[in-house]
């Protein structure tokens, strides 16, 4: 009965791989569309079929009106956007993680109250203080500024409730103890020890709000009004607007998103050896 058991144990649950196909072909196939289109030129994209790609010059066609529209105010967007995201993801994980290391391992007055504050601002949508964000910049004359968008995502309840999980995990009292006996202070405590131990929840914390001011469109949108300041989402959204009677713009914009995948791509293939499977073994290289 046992083997008859084990057997079934091992035996793929059918519908639940082919639940999880469906969702990874729903996931994959507009990526696989974008790829595709970015081969095709402006009368080949609606004239060819859709999963058919073409290499008769398209890619390169595509790439040189991209790079032509507004006098190559797409490359002015990209750097816009690395500044918004690599800026704020750097900024935004340092307030994380600091935060949520003095939540994990201090007691202060007031600490159960910030903790909860902030698990309360998690289940809040973004999207609702984006309209008293700018008026509140406005009062600063901080709006239409790189400023505006940076200063808006630094502080995010989610990293910091991550940091706080992850660093009651992951940095025992009994290493801050012994390095208090030895005499280092408690900034140091948390710069040498706390920081490493902390590194992979760091990383992705990084990955995540990079990945999120990098795709931002609405926060942006409010308090950006100069072009020369648009970062990609907003760039492109007025590259597609403009496409409408344009074919070849069409096709430009769709090269557009390709280029705009790339970053991202490169940085999670980047810091994924930064990546643990379990929250000690930080531990474990000291």
């Amino acid at each position: 009965m046992n083997t008859h058991r084990h057997a079934a144990a091992r035996r793929p649950n059918i519908v639940a791989t082919a639940v999880l196909i469906v969702g990874a072909v729903y996931c994959f196939f507009p990526l696989l569309w974008i790829l595709i289109a970015a081969t095709k030129s402006a009368t080949e994209l609606f004239s060819t079929p859709t999963l058919l790609p073409m290499f008769n010059g398209g890619i390169m066609e595509n790439l040189r009106i991209l790079f032509a529209y507004g006098n190559g105010v797409y490359g002015r967007w990209m750097l816009n956007s690395a500044i918004y995201a690599g800026v704020g993801g750097v900024l935004s994980t340092i307030v994380a993680g600091a935060a949520g290391y003095a939540l994990a391992k201090y007691r202060f007055p007031g600490s159960s109250l910030i903790l909860k504050v902030i698990v309360a601002g998690v289940m809040l949508p973004a999207v609702l203080l984006a309209i008293p964000q700018y008026l509140l910049l406005a009062q600063f004359h901080l709006t239409n500024t790189y400023q505006a968008v940076i200063l808006c995502l630094l502080v995010s309840p989610y990293a910091i409730f991550l940091c706080k999980i992850y660093a009651d995990s992951s940095v025992p009292t009994e290493i801050m103890e012994a390095a208090r006996i030895d005499g280092a202070s408690e900034w140091r405590i948390f710069t040498s020890t706390g920081v490493r131990l902390m590194m992979p929840a760091l990383v992705t914390i990084f990955l995540l709000q990079f990945v999120a001011i990098w795709n931002n469109f609405l926060l942006p949108f409010i308090m950006i009004s100069d072009g020369k300041l648009f970062p990609l989402t907003m760039g492109l959204q007025q590259l597609l607007q403009n496409s409408a009677s344009k074919a070849a713009q069409y096709s430009a914009a769709i090269m557009g998103v390709v280029l705009a995948i790339i970053p991202v791509a490169a940085l999670f293939l980047a810091l994924q050896r930064f990546w643990r499977l379990d929250l000690l073994s930080g531990g474990v290289k000291l």
